[in-house]
């Protein structure tokens, strides 16, 4: 139990790190987003390869194209979103768009939300609008629109994943084949390309170890949890986020990113308690 518990704590901070380890990057360094995006895919790749032959996993379940393309839609918003937003908005953005997204989902499936279920999504919604409403504190709504599109990506990834086969092998498959893709930006932006050191660590970093050293641990716990204590926790990836950006960044949360918060993160957990549902951030 013990093991269990570091490893998933472990591991919602490896989610969060994704967000502070690009936020710092696009900010404190010279790397611009089309090369963190690059870098991080093919240092992630490289680690769940790494750790596929390691386990010596089958070969059922390599992933797919359309998956690909859409983990590739989800880092390049992802980190293009981060060039003008702080570490603790984009992280409540992308939670909320990858569960309203997932949420609609369901309902377009035939899913049906009892009372208190529609209230949380209701609640959701009106949070993610107010916290995008014109205001001094409102984050620009530009960079917004980017980090919720990356949450839409991001819940159309985590739907594709679901029962496709060996979550670790699928997911090295995608992030393989996502590499070109990534790559392919970062030659259509040459002219603005900008590199050192200190930016491509942190790229390597987030793409080794927050993203594919992290969600292999995340798999590996993940049968351990039941669906809804597996929900539940995520929901304090936001949190651990704004938190770490308080610490590590400076980064000041308003009232308004406060009341936001309460209503995303509250209104989520009115619906996914009930319903049961397994996330992947």
């Amino acid at each position: 139990m013990f093991r269990l518990a570091v490893l998933t704590a472990l591991t919602l901070c490896a989610f969060a790190g994704n967000s502070l380890l690009c936020r710092i990057a696009l900010r404190d360094t010279a790397i611009d987003a089309a090369s963190f995006t690059t870098i991080r895919l093919m240092s992630g790749a490289l680690v769940l390869w790494v750790i596929t032959r390691w386990l010596q996993r089958g070969r059922q379940g390599e992933g797919s194209w359309w998956s690909a393309f859409a983990l590739f839609g989800y880092a390049a918003t992802f980190s293009f979103a981060y060039r003008n937003l702080s570490a603790a908005t984009g992280a409540l953005l992308l939670f909320g768009a990858v569960q309203v997204t997932m949420i609609g989902f369901g309902l377009w499936r035939g899913e049906r939300l009892r009372g208190r279920q529609l209230l949380g999504l209701a609640l959701a919604v009106a949070g993610l609008i107010g916290l995008l409403l014109p205001g001094l504190t409102a984050p620009p709504l530009a960079a917004a629109g980017l980090m919720l599109t990356a949450g839409v990506a991001w819940g159309v990834y985590s739907l594709r994943g679901r029962g496709s086969g060996d979550p670790t092998r699928v997911t090295a498959g995608n992030f393989a084949r996502a590499v070109p893709l990534a790559v392919a930006l970062s030659v259509s932006t040459l002219s603005v390309q900008q590199l050192d050191a200190a930016g491509v660590g942190y790229a390597v970093a987030s793409g080794a170890l927050a993203s594919g050293l992290g969600y292999a641990v995340w798999y590996s716990v993940l049968p351990a949890l039941q669906a809804t204590h597996a929900a539940t926790l995520q929901l304090s990836v936001p949190v651990i986020t704004a938190l770490a950006g308080m610490l590590l960044l400076g980064e000041v949360i308003t009232p308004r990113f406060v009341v936001a918060s309460v209503a995303i993160l509250g209104g989520i957990a009115l619906v996914i308690v009930r319903r049961g549902v397994r996330l992947r951030t």
